[in-house]
């Protein structure tokens, strides 16, 4: 994993003007595979969800169980301090007085406290025909602000189709929706739920919603990051 070559004031800035980053090639080809192989291992998961059944999309997804696996458990400590950083930067600019502990096993212990024990990193498995719906993964009063996707598998060689998906509800305006052409190994930091946008009058929020456009072909494997643990 490539984190210590990241330009974090380049991250902050990309956040800040387009509200997500592409970071190319954090894992190798043979990391991103290997994580992906974890799909066969069920008794990495504590749960699956086929979307499907809950009008989610089409597709499936496991969440890891804790003790995480040990690529899925460094990122997760790795990627949270920067980030937090970003977060109380931006919990200040919206007006709220939630700050985020430097260290992520301090910000998991408040989620404890709340009630929130269940890991959210996630593995997410899509077929020809899949999709997965705009939406927001919250789980719980304590929400990280900002979330990682990371691509496993190589478009036009695994899969075709599958493209990753923002969409930002402006204020009286439309949406405005960005693909990320994500390749295998490649990562998209992006808003949980909302991000701080200036405009004349101070910083406003603009809510955030992510997905997945359907798979023509293939087979499409991501691993997704989420910093907060589930009720």
């Amino acid at each position: 994993m490539i984190m210590s070559e990241t330009d974090w004031s380049a991250v902050e800035a990309e956040l800040d003007e387009h509200g997500h980053v592409h970071l190319a090639q954090l894992l190798k080809p043979e990391q991103a595979a290997g994580l992906a192989s974890l799909w066969d291992e069920p008794d990495r998961f504590r749960s699956e969800v086929v979307m499907a059944r809950h009008g989610y999309g089409r597709g499936a997804y496991r969440y890891f169980d804790y003790s995480l696996p040990e690529a899925v458990a460094r990122l997760r400590a790795q990627f949270y301090p920067p980030l937090a950083q970003i977060a109380n930067r931006w919990a200040a600019a919206l007006g709220t007085d939630i700050r985020f502990p430097q260290e992520h096993e301090a910000f998991l212990a408040r989620c404890r406290e709340a009630g929130q024990v269940r890991p959210t990193p996630l593995l997410l498995r899509y077929e020809a025909g899949d999709w997965n719906a705009l939406h927001q993964d919250l789980y719980g009063e304590n929400v990280f602000p900002l979330q990682m996707a990371i691509l496993l598998s190589e478009p036009g060689e695994d899969f075709t189709g599958g493209e990753f998906v923002l969409a930002e509800q402006r204020p009286r305006m439309q949406s405005r929706a960005e693909v990320v052409p994500l390749r295998r190994g490649d990562a998209v930091i992006f808003p949980v739920r909302e991000r701080p946008v200036r405009g004349s009058r101070g910083f406003h929020r603009r809510a955030m919603r992510h997905g997945v456009s359907r798979v023509r072909s293939g087979l499409r494997f991501t691993l997704g990051i989420i910093f907060h643990d589930a009720r």
